[in-house]
């Protein structure tokens, strides 16, 4: 995981931000900031148009190469188009940070927190989990045996089971933490913890056997 450090803000106004890339998405970065954005949330953008009522997205989306931004606390989450580059392209997502928390205006403004487009009930994040899992996650693991499979959701938690070559696997973390969960975040920011609920110590045919 990588870290690029910023610049920190006058003494009147001390930040600083810590940026992540993905090892998962090299096309995701996490930019972990001193300061909150917004309590609350997670807020999802995933187009210029959607972040009317978001004066930090705004910002961000006017930025070349930005394609989606998710605002949580002070947690920025930024996947940029496949085509540019984090050289500096992470100085000028820093320099948005920086400028609208010198601003004083809320990084979401609150009609929109009212009435944005968060606040899906567990059946719809139920249904897009679902379709994330059979158009890309399972047909991925699927070629070492495995598949994820949704116990419940419920209350912000995603509660899942790993079977096949995945149970009992020494890199079944690393397939939910680094895989699953990168792509969750973009279909379903709502969704802040992920259980798994799976019996690995039952695996009978683990792809990468466990070694005690």
């Amino acid at each position: 995981m990588s870290d690029f450090m910023l610049a920190d803000l006058p003494v009147s106004m001390p930040v600083s931000i810590r940026a992540e890339t993905s090892l998962a998405d090299p096309d995701t970065c996490k930019f972990i900031v001193s300061r909150p954005l917004h309590p609350g949330g997670p807020f999802f953008f995933s187009n210029k148009e959607r972040a009317a009522g978001s004066p930090l997205a705004e910002r961000l989306f006017a930025l070349p190469g930005v394609a989606d931004v998710l605002i949580a606390e002070s947690v920025l989450t930024i996947c940029k188009e496949p085509i540019a580059s984090w050289s500096g392209l992470k100085a000028a997502i820093g320099t948005a940070i920086r400028t609208q928390l010198l601003t004083g205006v809320p990084a979401i403004l609150e009609m929109y927190v009212h009435t944005g487009t968060q606040g899906r009930s567990d059946a719809e994040l139920n249904t897009a989990v679902q379709e994330l899992l059979d158009k890309e996650v399972n047909r991925s693991i699927a070629n070492h045996g495995g598949k994820i499979s949704i116990v419940d959701v419920r209350q912000g938690k995603l509660f899942i089971t790993m079977s096949g070559g995945c149970q009992g696997c020494a890199s079944s973390q690393v397939t939910l933490r680094q895989g699953f969960e990168v792509m969750l975040k973009r279909v379903a920011p709502e969704i802040e913890e992920i259980v798994d609920t799976t019996n690995h110590a039952a695996g009978k045919q683990p792809f990468y056997p466990r070694h005690e």
